[in-house]
């Protein structure tokens, strides 16, 4: 049986089994101005996301062997497409992040890592796929026969082949002191962070996770974005704004404005996730 775990809209936890939505908690967060800007919802409740995940299964084969990979740029301001973007530039040459049914993996195609990054987030826990493990390539992920879920190890292989700029997606607070230390015993690698899910940090975790990132996604965190907005060397973004704390960081937000044409006006009143956690 192919199970997998996703926290996503609103922080809830949905639990899809072999193609379907089987459970849905309660969000902790009523509203997020992406899902409203691009899919119209309001408010999210549970209805509402077991149908979006249902979708999503449905249109591109989320969590099924059916799943679609690759996926063009849509000239967007996200995580996966500043990624796209290091990638297209050879300033990174692999990008170490999550995909379901394989766990955590190596891509180097930007197509990939927008159509993986760009249509999942916050996978919790999966099972292997069979059909996407041989599509991606056992060499490429770090457990094919658990689909783990484990960034440090991802890294880790990605320095075994030999990449010298690698980026990496990263949501525990915990692998950070395991990144200082790669860096550390790795200086001939360039070891980029990305923090990625970040809600529902407690002030000690989005403390460990600002000070190991070059670039941070707020999400609906509170924490991430009071240590954001008062020590980040460039902001993007204001609903869910992108945070820059070193200059690489700084630079990656700087490639990827060029190429979509510059920063939108900014609004007097932006549109925040409602609450803030």
């Amino acid at each position: 049986m192919s199970e997998h775990i996703i926290e996503a809209l609103g922080l809830s936890r949905i639990t899809v089994k072999d193609g379907k939505v089987v459970s849905v908690s309660e969000p902790e967060v009523e509203y997020c101005p992406l899902f409203d800007h691009h899919r119209g919802i309001k408010k999210l409740t549970k209805e509402v996301i077991e149908k979006n995940i249902q979708f999503r299964i449905d249109d591109f084969g989320m969590c099924t062997p059916n799943r679609q990979l690759r996926m063009k740029d849509f000239l967007n301001f996200g995580i996966s497409e500043i990624m796209c973007t290091l990638l297209d530039e050879e300033v990174i040459d692999c990008v170490v992040m999550v995909l379901e049914g394989c766990g955590t993996l190596i891509v180097n195609e930007p197509e990939l890592v927008q159509g993986i990054g760009g249509r999942v987030s916050g996978l919790v826990k999966t099972s292997p796929i069979p059909e996407l493990i041989e599509k991606i390539g056992k060499e490429n992920i770090v457990d094919p026969e658990t689909a783990t879920i484990n960034q440090i190890e991802g890294i880790k292989l990605a320095i075994s082949k030999g990449f010298k700029n690698i980026a990496v997606t990263v949501a525990l607070a915990s692998d950070a002191e395991e990144i200082k230390k790669l860096k550390q015993e790795n200086p001939d690698v360039n070891i980029y962070v990305f923090v990625v899910h970040t809600s529902k940090r407690t002030p000690e975790e989005a403390r460990a996770l600002f000070d190991i990132c070059d670039v941070a996604t707020a999400c609906a965190s509170k924490n991430i974005r009071e240590i954001g907005e008062a020590e980040s060397i460039k902001i993007v973004g204001q609903s869910i704004p992108i945070y820059a704390r070193t200059e690489d960081g700084k630079r990656f937000l700087e490639m990827r404005l060029e190429k979509i044409g510059g920063e939108k006006p900014k609004k007097d009143n932006p549109d925040l996730p409602y609450p803030l956690i």
